[in-house]
């Protein structure tokens, strides 16, 4: 069964880091493309960063500077580094693969997709 599992979403203060993760099972993350999106309350969903399967990187432009993906092949794991986060980083981070032989962020574009972790960031 193809499964993603994200982790590492919590309440942080203005300023603050996270590391989020997303660990892949039944499939092997390094052959898809992946992405991370999120959804604040209120809001449509939209794409954060994602990391191709020859591991070039996109970031939207409110995250350019602030946010790293990587991607570790031995653990099967893609993470979202996290860093001066603002109260609008606040929302339910999601990761998703797609297997479309291009890597760009648009959601209908991804296969699969983990449950979510919710990143807050407050004061």
């Amino acid at each position: 069964q193809l499964q993603l599992v994200e982790s590492g979403g919590d309440l942080v203060q203005p300023g603050g880091s996270l590391r989020l993760s997303c660990a892949a099972s039944g499939f092997t993350l390094s052959s898809y493309c992946i992405g991370w999106f999120r959804q604040a309350p209120g809001k449509e969903r939209e794409g954060v960063s994602r990391i191709s399967r020859q591991g070039g990187t996109y970031y939207t432009d409110s995250v350019k500077g602030r946010f790293t993906i990587s991607r570790d092949n031995a653990k099967n794991t893609v993470y979202l580094q996290m860093n001066s986060l603002k109260p609008e980083d606040t929302a339910v981070y999601y990761c998703a693969a797609s297997a479309r032989s291009m890597c760009i962020m648009m959601a209908p574009l991804y296969n699969y997709w983990g449950p979510g972790t919710q990143v807050t960031v407050s004061s």
